[in-house]
């Protein structure tokens, strides 16, 4: 199986429970919630993603062969040493081509496999650290996981709901749009209220990081 991936990059890790660590980012092409074209956003069942996953031509993206190829070019960029290597498998939707083939060639090059889903397709069983974050309107089948990383505010989101599900953090990220200022005192709100929550900073973004 061959692999399109928009790009791939190292940096740090901007959100969730492992802000601040080294890792490759692989982003793969592709979405099942939305086309990525901007005519089409306000069909769509995620109406609010501020990334770009349409195509294979950003920095390091490309088509891969095999899995072999992929993982060459993920410990290309991580660079010298084995030591806690990590990756973040992320899109558009990772799980529309994730697959044995990529997770065992990852692992044989010593990296621990995270991934960024919108829960809708099963994560795979050899994935390190599923983190899930769900789109309102959307079935979301993977309801266990390392962390839950909500975006916030949701209009239809049933947060008792939500707290239901089995995931080891839960994490409350502000939407960032227009009207973020607010977003952000709404998150804070809700973790006073919910103190099982956490608040999530796109710290990547503070810190002018890819």
């Amino acid at each position: 199986m061959s692999y399109a991936v928009k790009e791939m990059f190292l940096t740090l890790q901007g959100e969730g429970v492992n802000a601040g660590r080294r890792a490759v980012f692989v982003r793969f092409a592709g979405c099942n919630l939305w086309s990525g074209r901007e005519q089409d956003r306000a069909t769509a069942v995620c109406k609010f993603c501020d990334t770009e996953f349409v195509g294979t031509d950003g920095l390091g993206g490309g088509k891969f062969a095999d899995a072999q190829a992929l993982a060459d070019a993920v410990a290309g960029f991580w660079g010298e040493g084995t030591t806690d290597r990590f990756v973040v498998l992320t899109g558009g939707e990772p799980m529309l081509q994730i697959d044995d083939a990529v997770v065992e060639a990852l692992h044989a090059a010593g990296f621990r496999i995270a991934m960024e889903s919108n829960g809708t397709i099963a994560a795979h069983p050899g994935i390190d650290w599923v983190c899930i974050s769900p789109k309102a309107g959307s079935i979301v089948v993977q309801r266990t996981g390392d962390e839950l990383k909500l975006v916030w505010p949701q209009p239809g989101t049933d947060i008792a709901d939500v707290e239901t599900w089995d995931f080891a953090n839960l994490l409350l990220q502000p939407l960032d749009d227009p009207n973020a200022d607010a977003n952000r005192e709404a998150c804070v709100d809700m973790v006073m209220a919910r103190p099982q929550w956490r608040l999530s900073l796109q710290t990547h973004k503070l810190l002018g990081l890819r």
